[in-house]
């Protein structure tokens, strides 16, 4: 992608999150029935599909189930740790979405029956729907790691569901002597966020610069390689000593031993590849293995890999009929599992519904993504990219229609990806509640 191109797309996907590769909002003509949508999960998927599907057909009654009242974003979540965001900034509510008519439970999603089309919630009432869209995130595979749990994760945190976790973690650093070290275990791909580990070193170690110079990140890793790796340690490199006896950053491969297999929360220590190596440390952050949410798993949506297969084009699920799958917990083709994924899958998928609805054609989808990594002060860098469909059904990325931060690019254009960033945050924030 030429620097001109790669500006506008920028731009484009910083500030205009409002308008997506279909076109929405649209006018419809809609039917005289009454039809029901339900959405489970209130995130960058399921907020955003919600939202369309009452824009694009006011008369479908959309109903968003939701555990939670508050949603903390676990983008831009990094930079709690670093000092440089309060938790409070992330932190968002789902009032806005009142006036678009939409219904909120806040309650568990817990039983799903396809052939009655019915959701059951923990509180016990039944909601029922003509299509279903389920974006529940991911669940945490803690029984991959020995020692590790869902009680021991209160204290040993993964963070990787921002909230009271990111909070601990940022507290647990800040208590950390000077000269002590901290552990984060990268999981196995694929996993929400591929950058996010990388970027969640890159924001500690920038604390430690300021607060804590002799203290140090150390990342075992259970890949042998990771996304924006090449900027990554350039950006490591100029700001933290990458390379040196005294960097900041230490990154383990799995295959030099990096692969965390199990945990000794009293003794503070983690045991690390094939050797079984301890690795003990000040702070520990394990960022368990992953797979598509509980309720999507209990009810016969994922595979044995534990993801959710769906037709790419309209994410209806390949295992049960009419109800759709988006976001982390779907197989969506080349689209990695991030935020602006799920958003741009939410909208494809919004459209799908509103037009089976309707009886209508589905127009061709188009998809975007766009990730950006603050990797320590006035060093931002990204990565875009615009998908379609193969002849296969599979989504693909567009040759040409994206692309990496340039290795080379100036020190103002470094700065000016954190001004993106921020200003992506605003708006992919205020489309999801406002």
């Amino acid at each position: 992608m030429s620097d001109l191109t790669r500006r506008k797309f920028l731009s484009m996907t910083a500030g205009a999150t409002t308008v997506s590769a279909l076109g929405f909002p649209y006018i419809s003509i809609a039917g005289d029935a009454k039809q029901k949508v339900v959405v489970i999960g209130g995130g960058s998927g399921g907020a955003i599909a919600a939202k369309y599907v009452a824009m694009a057909d006011p008369t479908i009654e959309v109903t968003l189930i939701e555990q939670d009242k508050h949603y903390f974003t676990c983008f831009l979540s990094n930079e709690v740790l670093s000092g440089d965001r309060t938790l409070d900034s992330i932190k968002f509510g789902y009032d806005g979405l009142g006036k678009y008519g939409i219904k909120m439970v806040h309650d568990v999603a817990t039983e799903i029956d396809p052939v009655k089309k019915t959701v059951k919630v923990g509180g016990g009432d039944t909601i029922s729907y003509d299509r279903l869209i389920v974006s529940p995130g991911v669940a945490f595979k803690y029984d991959s790691i020995d020692g590790y749990d869902e009680k021991t994760a209160e204290t040993i945190t993964h963070a990787w569901k921002a909230g009271p976790q990111t909070a601990t973690l940022r507290k647990q650093i800040e208590a950390m002597p000077d000269g002590g070290k901290v552990i984060i275990a990268a999981p196995p791909k694929p996993f929400r966020c591929p950058p996010g580990p990388y970027e969640r070193a890159s924001q500690i170690a920038m604390y430690l610069k300021r607060e804590k110079p002799k203290s140090k990140v150390i990342i075992l890793d259970s890949s042998q390689k990771f996304s924006k790796q090449g900027l990554f340690t350039k950006g490591w490199t100029e700001l933290y000593g990458y390379g040196t006896d005294n960097s900041i950053i230490e990154w383990v491969s799995s295959d030099n031993g990096g692969k965390v297999i199990g945990l000794d929360a009293k003794g503070m220590k983690v045991v690390a590849g094939e050797m079984e190596d301890e690795h003990k440390a000040d702070v520990i952050n394990i960022i368990p293995p992953q797979q598509a949410g509980k309720v999507a798993t209990a009810n016969g949506l994922a595979n044995d890999k534990g993801w959710c297969p769906v037709n790419q084009r309209t994410f209806e699920s390949d295992l049960h009929k009419e109800i759709h799958v988006i976001g982390d917990a779907c197989i969506a083709g080349k689209m990695p599992k991030s935020a602006y994924a799920a958003n741009s899958q939410a909208k494809v998928c919004a459209a799908a519904v509103v037009a089976a609805l309707q009886g209508k054609k589905m127009e061709e989808p188009s998809y975007v993504n766009t990730c950006y990594s603050i990797v320590g002060e006035d060093f931002g860098m990204s990565v875009a990219m615009v998908y379609k469909l193969n002849d296969k059904g599979q989504i693909v990325g567009i040759k040409g229609a994206g692309g990496l931060s340039p290795m080379d690019a100036s020190k103002e254009d470094r700065k000016r990806e954190i001004l993106y960033a921020h200003s992506w945050f605003k708006n992919i924030t205020h489309e999801m509640f406002n």
